[in-house]
């Protein structure tokens, strides 16, 4: 594995990268890192140049200021900026985002499609294109607010019993290998600064349709087999069912990491399966 650092405006991205061939850039959701994608960085590093990343702000990716208000689209400028950096001009890139990371994914499409061959978003969390919108944004705001006044750890728990149960706590770190106790300790960190500076403006993020639509085959759109009828999986079926396309099902839930290894299986052959006929 060989790691990096890039200079952003605003911001340096950490990035770490392994295998070889076209290159695979996976964004985490929100308060994740590189490491979370350590359990399927080995099978889809035979396929592909893996580029996992700390989006900036978490982790080892740092900011010019303190903590400022997270953007999709400049989280999405980022992964452009990563993209050029490792990827020759005129080579096409894939790109899989999980949760908050699908956010940045299908933004990421939509502005420059010409540079993507296939983008995976798994379970993005655009809450408003909910029709009951309102009670998911009233959701969110109760979580700002539990963190304002009870702290992150209570908070988190509002979140995980409003979005239905299918996304897991974080583990204790105790007896782990040293890189993932690292990985869990960091996340904590994360979990405060997601919940207060980017939970409200990513979940309120409404994609650029039009753009997605002329993107076709390019997107795919994805929920885990786990997480049907619960909030994680509502919004990636309602814009797949607008946009014409296919809702591909994953193992677990809305976690990518619940099952690493069939998962990683299954995203390498969706990422290069010939788009199906519309």
């Amino acid at each position: 594995m060989r790691t990096g650092m890039l200079r952003v405006p605003g911001a340096h991205i950490y990035h770490e990268v392994r295998g070889s061939g076209p290159v695979l850039l996976l964004l985490p959701g929100g308060g994740g890192d590189a490491a979370v994608f350590d359990p399927m960085a080995e099978i889809l590093a035979e396929h592909f140049t893996v580029v996992a990343v700390d989006p900036r702000g978490y982790s080892r990716s740092t900011l010019d200021t303190g903590p400022v208000d997270q953007r999709v689209e400049v989280q999405s400028d980022d992964a452009h900026r990563l993209l050029s950096h490792l990827t020759p001009a005129g080579e096409q890139a894939f790109v899989f985002g999980g949760s908050s990371g699908a956010i940045v994914a299908l933004d990421l499409l939509a502005r420059h499609p010409d540079r993507l061959r296939r983008v995976v978003a798994h379970e993005p969390p655009c809450f408003l294109t909910l029709p009951d919108a309102a009670e998911h944004r009233a959701l969110v705001e109760e979580v700002y607010a539990t963190l304002r006044t009870e702290g992150w750890r209570a908070a988190g728990a509002r979140f995980l019993a409003g979005v239905g149960g299918t996304v897991r706590p974080l583990p204790d770190g105790a007896g782990l290998p040293p890189r993932t106790a690292g990985m869990l300790e960091r996340l904590q960190a994360n979990a405060p600064l997601m919940m207060e500076y980017e939970l409200r403006s990513f979940t309120s993020y409404l994609p650029d349709e039009q753009a997605l639509a002329r993107a076709g085959g390019r997107l795919v759109l994805a929920a885990g087999r786990e997480s049907r009828g619960h909030l994680p999986y509502r919004p990636a079926a309602l814009l797949a069912e607008r946009l014409g396309l296919p809702l591909v099902e994953f193992p677990g839930g809305h976690s990518f990491t619940d099952r690493p290894q069939e998962f990683a299986r299954q995203l390498a052959e969706v990422l290069v399966r010939e788009p199906a006929a519309r």
